[in-house]
């Protein structure tokens, strides 16, 4: 059930992907997600050294002996980061998916392809899709503007982007921003994606590596709590509404400086606050699917639930026009 190019080709049972979130996609929730048939998806950089992502990896293999990725994100940092070298641990750990995201992975394709990865890279426009396509990326994630962290700059939604890469690309297309439940999995395959990419909802739930203070509150939510910050600086976020999320938007509208937001736009120092049950005084990056979630099962609950919802929706949708 649900079998599509893209599960048969990464190994997959169910069309679904774990997002690759900054400092909670671990070992725990990476290979529970596996476990569960759909796709877990390691965040490299969580890791502060090259090695450290190494041994992530080796006990994630210990943990599933399913299929899982690495997500690898290149962005503008303070620090400069080897991305180099994580490349290479990725290579010679024998990991066969890998989801870039952020600036053009084009330098280290080669090496990726060789060693025989398969390249999901994650998009938020059609530009850069096509450019993703050209370069020989095997797949596309197109980001709608309902998703947590960067969305881009475009603000088109998922409804419309995920169609619109449908038609311009030749290679399969990933649904993500804005997808937590069967409803979404349907649309998102009727739209022509193959799969459709999860962060918020896999956030929520037991396995995921954060303060049960933090899901709770976010339990309480609806798809309006979220706000956009660093939109002045051209790389928009979509964080949960709190104090610190609107004090940086009203520093924003005051015209503030890169480095007069720094302190605030840290995120080591929300993870920090994130991971000692402080939400309110953290960044929380968090999509507007938040307003669907009502619960925090177990990962394998999520996708169990989802599959059977997926399955009501197209017999009920069959029953509109299988009678004639």
């Amino acid at each position: 059930m649900f079998e599509t190019a893209l599960t048969k080709e990464l190994g997959i049972e169910y069309p679904i992907i774990q997002g690759g979130m900054m400092w909670i996609s671990k070992k725990e929730l990476v290979s529970a997600v596996s476990n569960a048939g759909a796709l877990g998806i390691l965040s490299a950089l969580t890791f502060d050294t090259p090695d450290a992502l190494a041994e992530e990896i080796e006990q994630t293999k210990k943990m599933t002996n399913r299929p899982f990725g690495v997500n690898l994100t290149f962005l503008p940092t303070l620090k400069p980061v080897d991305y180099g070298a994580y490349v290479d641990v990725i290579v010679e750990s024998g990991v066969r998916i890998v989801e870039t995201a952020g600036r053009n992975p084009e330098k280290y394709m080669d090496k990726l392809k060789g060693a025989g990865i398969k390249v999901i890279h994650k998009c938020t426009s059609i530009r850069h899709a096509k450019k993703a396509q050209a370069i020989g990326c095997d797949y596309v994630s197109i980001d709608g503007f309902e998703c947590a962290g960067h969305p881009g700059e475009d603000d088109v939604t998922s409804l419309i982007l995920v169609p619109r890469a449908v038609d311009e690309l030749d290679i399969p297309v990933i649904a993500s921003g804005g997808f937590g439940d069967g409803r979404g999995l349907v649309a998102a395959l009727s739209l022509g994606a193959q799969a459709v990419n999860m962060g918020t909802r896999f956030m929520m739930t037991e396995e995921a590596p954060i303060h049960p203070k933090v899901k709770e509150v976010l339990l309480g939510a609806k798809e309006t709590d979220t706000i956009l910050i660093e939109r002045s600086l051209k790389n928009t976020m979509r964080v949960w509404r709190n104090e610190l999320s609107e004090r940086i938007a009203e520093m924003e509208k005051s015209g503030a400086t890169l480095e007069e937001l720094a302190p605030l736009l840290s995120g080591r120092r929300s993870f920090e606050y994130i991971m000692r049950g402080e939400p309110e005084k953290a960044l929380v990056a968090c999509g507007e699917v938040i307003g669907l979630i009502d619960s925090v099962p177990t990962v394998k609950e999520v996708v169990n639930s989802i599959i059977k919802q997926a399955k009501g929706v197209i017999e009920n949708n069959y029953a509109l026009v299988g009678s004639k």
